[in-house]
């Protein structure tokens, strides 16, 4: 991987991890169009994930830091139930961690078709919660929290945006805007650390990236998945409060429809 091709796909990374339009579908298409495997690189993988998080943490430190002071104080306060709303979130994907990963790798390794039909789904579920209007609720709940998990749970599946997914559920479920885009990108912050955790122990068991990489072009993916990342979280909080989610169905119908032509003809 050259380092123009690590700015590329940390650029991805970042933009498309919190704009909704799937990174892990986004980052297959990327890969396919350089002839690179995603599965050979698990060290850029690894780095550009950890932007991420830098991102989110660098962008969200001002609710993040009001979270942690409200919940050390060790009484039940609104920070306190937001903590324990996140906590119930992780529940279903770490489920499916523990229990389906084989399953899911094997969905990642299944080629560019799957990405552009569930690119497809993406824009269906943004343009329905667009146009359905629920009765607004005060605070997302525990039973909400839980349901936004499972959706979260089920867009492991390439192509289908876990921001979107989240959002757009939220949002069919009553939930206001404003609070929705924080509570999405802080929910995702402990499986990441997670994933990545679990791909670092793979790196130190000797499980290598396979193609040759160098530190420059990590450091130039990362730089760049950071950059894109703060731009495209403080991006999409902006857009979700507007309600301009339907703005990027219609991308993601014409790139999932596009990904399925290639697919088919590649």
């Amino acid at each position: 991987m050259s380092t123009l091709e690590a700015i590329i796909l940390g650029i991805l990374q970042g933009l498309t991890e919190y704009l909704p339009v799937s990174s892990s579908g986004h980052l297959a298409i990327g890969s396919a169009l350089f002839g690179i495997d995603p599965e050979e690189n698990l060290k850029f993988t690894v780095v550009v994930h950890i932007a991420t998080v830098f991102s989110t943490l660098f962008i969200l430190w001002k609710e993040i830091a009001w979270i942690f002071k409200g919940f050390f104080k060790f009484e039940m306060n609104d920070e306190t139930r937001y903590v324990i709303n996140i906590l119930v979130s992780m529940i279903p994907i770490g489920i499916v961690g523990f229990f389906f990963k084989d399953k899911v790798e094997a969905i990642f390794s299944s080629g560019l078709l799957i990405v552009g039909c569930m690119l497809l789904v993406t824009a269906m579920l943004l343009t329905f919660s667009y146009y359905y209007k629920p009765r607004q609720k005060e605070k997302i709940g525990i039973k909400d929290a839980l349901i936004i998990g499972i959706s979260q749970a089920i867009a492991v599946v390439p192509g289908l945006s876990r921001s979107g997914t989240t959002i757009a559920t939220g949002l069919l479920l009553g939930n206001k805007k404003s609070s929705l885009a924080q509570f999405s990108f802080l929910m995702v912050i402990p499986p990441i650390l997670g994933e990545t955790l679990l791909q670092v122990m793979d790196l130190a068991k000797g499980v290598e990236s396979t193609t040759n990489i160098s530190n420059t072009a990590l450091a130039a993916g990362f730089l760049a998945a950071f950059v894109s990342g703060c731009f495209a979280c403080k991006l999409m909080i902006n857009i979700v409060k507007k309600g301009k989610l339907v703005y990027f169905a219609i991308y993601c119908g014409v790139i999932g429809v596009a990904t399925i032509i290639f697919s088919m003809f590649s």
